[in-house]
């Protein structure tokens, strides 16, 4: 896996990932759990390219959790595909925060899209705490590539 950082925009992050043989579907198709798994691993590429702390988070008694993730298909995606895979920030002031990923052809085109809505878990209390950008912030050297 080849992976490419974007750090034009404060926002955005890009992950270049190569599609396997063996991730394909029956039908010849990159399998859409992969494709999951390609936005669950931008995000975490993301997340270290901006310093975050994980072992600090856990010593706070705190882990991400992901609530709902969706993917909405464009294009169909082969292997030997390379592709851009983005990561967007979007954070509130409530306990869930949303990532905005697209996954996109080496030549630009748009091949699928995923939005993840994530929290951050206080372990102990197994609730969401309150905005937890407020902890990714704090733990991240370079917090404005998440979104920051």
């Amino acid at each position: 896996m080849r992976l490419r950082y974007d750090f034009g925009m404060a926002e955005e992050f890009t992950v270049r990932i190569a599609a396997r043989d063996y991730e394909v579907d029956t039908n010849g198709h990159v399998s859409s759990a992969v494709l999951l798994r390609y936005g669950h691993h931008a995000r975490w590429s993301c997340l270290r390219a901006a310093g975050f702390d994980h072992v600090a988070l856990a010593g706070r008694g705190l882990g991400p959790v992901s609530l709902e993730e969706r993917i909405r298909f464009h294009r169909e995606v082969f292997a030997g595909d390379e592709l851009d895979v983005t990561c967007e920030f979007h954070w509130g002031e409530g306990k869930t925060f949303t990532v905005e990923q697209r996954l996109c052809r080496d030549d630009g085109t748009l091949l699928a899209e995923i939005t993840n809505v994530g929290g951050l878990l206080d372990l102990s209390r197994r609730r969401l705490v309150e905005r937890p950008g407020e902890h990714w912030r704090e733990l991240a050297a370079t917090p404005e590539l998440l979104g920051l």
